[in-house]
């Protein structure tokens, strides 16, 4: 179930020690996609990631 996204907390009010468990629990799901050198590509599969667990990103300053 896919929350909306006014519904999701913000990646940058996460504390650091929440921001690194998602991190690296992210890392193992990415080892079972195929690789790329796409930085869009790397960010978009991030934050549809982290959208399937009530986190909203935006990389943007």
């Amino acid at each position: 179930m896919k929350q909306e996204a006014s519904q999701r907390r913000d990646w940058h009010g996460l504390d650091e020690d929440e921001q690194t468990e998602l991190q690296v629990a992210f890392g193992h799901d990415l080892d079972r996609l195929p690789p790329t050198c796409s930085l869009d590509t790397k960010i978009q599969r991030f934050r549809r990631w982290l959208a399937e667990r009530g986190i909203a990103y935006d990389d943007r300053p």
